[in-house]
């Protein structure tokens, strides 16, 4: 969370496009904080995208679209929500299509566990860099809680619930681990 994932799918599908050439978004349907299908950063900027729900085969809309249109790069947000079949149809698509595949997304929910895209992205991806944020103490944050309206720290309930900063803060996992045993994020 917060980290500008979503700016840097935006910006690498800015760069293809300043050159001619065509780039594929995909994004989870579930997520329509910014309406259905649209890519959007937190400074403003968007793009609209398809989308991908859990059981869509990603194999055959790559390719579908790959064939009417070509792409030079296929970019995918909230990439924690692929399913573990989807991983490898997209590592199908990189190795036999050669189609570079860039995937952004979170590695852990509000509990610490990785989803399960994020586990099988981690598993099999060729190359894999971190985009980071901030704790409120400085240091590196690589977890987030999930809180209720009044600011109280979720522990227990389902691993997806889609929100922004109104549910959710970044934070190390010194602070993480503090305010899971707390209730409090800080």
């Amino acid at each position: 969370m917060n980290a500008g994932k979503s700016t840097i799918l935006l910006q690498a599908s800015h760069n293809y496009q300043e050159r001619g050439m065509q780039t594929l978004l995909l994004t989870a349907k579930l997520d329509t904080r910014s309406g259905p299908g649209v890519i959007s950063s937190r400074i403003g900027i968007d793009a609209n995208a398809f989308t991908f729900r859990e059981d869509t085969d990603l194999w055959s809309l790559i390719q579908t679209s790959h064939t009417n249109n070509k792409r030079a790069c296929v970019l995918v947000d909230e990439a924690q929500f692929l399913s573990k079949e989807q991983v490898w149809q997209l590592a199908k698509i990189a190795d036999q299509l050669g189609l570079p595949v860039m995937c952004y997304g979170l590695r852990t929910d509000f509990q610490g566990k990785l989803f399960p895209g994020s586990a099988e992205l981690l598993a099999i991806a060729d190359d894999i860099r971190e985009i980071r944020t901030i704790c409120h103490c400085g240091k590196k944050a690589t977890m987030v809680i999930r809180q209720s309206d009044d600011g109280t720290v979720i522990k227990d309930g389902a691993q997806i619930e889609i929100g922004g900063n109104d549910k959710y803060i970044s934070l190390c996992r010194h602070h993480w681990s503090k305010a899971m045993d707390e209730g409090t994020p800080q």
